[in-house]
């Protein structure tokens, strides 16, 4: 008995040993990962199913999934999410593409580093409450432990911890599944690796305007964000915005610039989902922009969006864990 336990145990630590294969564009180098989070299928099978679970909310009703739905870009369709005791939230959800890559991990909190630490502030954050699990930790391992599938999937995703289930069991193979929410195939992406027949004559148009009226200087890079902190508009006492974190006025007002990939599946826009469509969100930035070039622009905005990561089925709610339909 014991060297079938021992043997058992090896064939863990093996398969959660297996190097993560990252299926990325050529020229496109992986993203940074934790040494103590280290990528693997079964972590990320893992947290595949914990983002899908409201179990991780204080009264069972609020998954992360509720707030980033994959067919907005992993975004919310209101403005601003109430959280699970119907507390109201603060800001405007942000859309997930890309987000291994990110420096900046939320729109006025710099302190933040890491994925894994992110995933703290929606499950025990209290400005707002949104999952409400603070103070609940302990509920983790006596809901999610009974299940005889979620016992597995933590013993093959943590071999060296022995399955254990915990705050730090349960926030790491969510921040893995995260990672490998990539969104690098839009129309502007392939046209950008050469193929011209990829953007039509108005998205090349709006790709000119975005250069020429200066988003770019802002929306850079490749996922089209500066990760720097910008005031667009007066800075109001309902959100103070970046000063919030770093007790400096100057700050007041201040938002990380939003990459825009998926742009125009995530509204609405602006920090607290003010903006309620597309045009009104580009207006704000007070461009000189004649009126007969919106609509060029706007077809730019919508080429960088990745159809295939909205609807791809490795980033869906699973319908199938243990060999057993959920």
């Amino acid at each position: 008995m014991k060297r079938l336990l021992l043997a058992a145990a090896l064939l863990l630590l093996v398969a959660a040993g297996r190097p993560w294969r990252w299926d990325l564009p050529a020229g496109v180098e992986p993203p940074t990962v934790p040494a103590d989070n280290a990528m693997s299928a079964a972590k990320v099978e893992l947290g595949r199913r914990l983002f899908y679970d409201a179990d991780l909310s204080a009264n069972g009703t609020m998954a992360c999934a509720a707030c980033h739905e994959q067919k907005r870009g992993f975004a919310d369709g209101n403005a601003m999410r109430p959280g699970v005791h119907g507390d109201p939230g603060r800001r405007n959800v942000p859309g997930l593409a890309n987000v291994a890559w990110r420096e900046r991990l939320t729109i006025a909190d710099p302190t933040i580093a890491g994925l894994e630490a992110q995933a703290l502030v929606p499950l025990l954050g209290e400005h707002p409450v949104e999952m409400g699990m603070k103070g609940l930790e302990a509920e983790l391992p006596r809901r999610l432990g009974p299940d005889a599938c979620y016992r597995r999937m933590f013993a093959r995703a943590f071999p060296a911890a022995q399955g254990r289930i915990d705050l730090g069991t349960v926030t790491a193979p969510l921040a893995a599944f995260e990672r490998t929410l990539i969104a690098l195939d839009s129309p502007y992406d392939r046209f950008r690796g050469g193929d011209s027949a990829a953007l039509p004559d108005a998205a090349k148009r709006g790709a000119g305007l975005f250069v020429s009226l200066g988003c770019a200087s802002c929306h850079a890079g490749r996922d089209l964000t500066d990760e720097r902190y910008h005031r667009l508009e007066p800075p109001h006492a309902r959100d103070p915005g970046l000063s919030e974190k770093t007790g400096d006025a100057r700050d007041a007002g201040r938002f990380r610039t939003p990459p825009l990939r998926n742009v125009a599946m995530t509204g609405p826009w602006w920090h607290d989902g003010s903006a309620r469509t597309l045009e009104e969100a580009v207006r704000r930035h007070r461009l000189a922009l004649p009126e007969t070039a919106m609509p060029f622009l706007l077809a730019f905005l919508d080429s960088l969006t990745d159809r295939t990561f909205l609807t791809d089925p490795r980033f869906a709610m699973p319908d199938r864990v243990c060999g057993k339909r959920l």
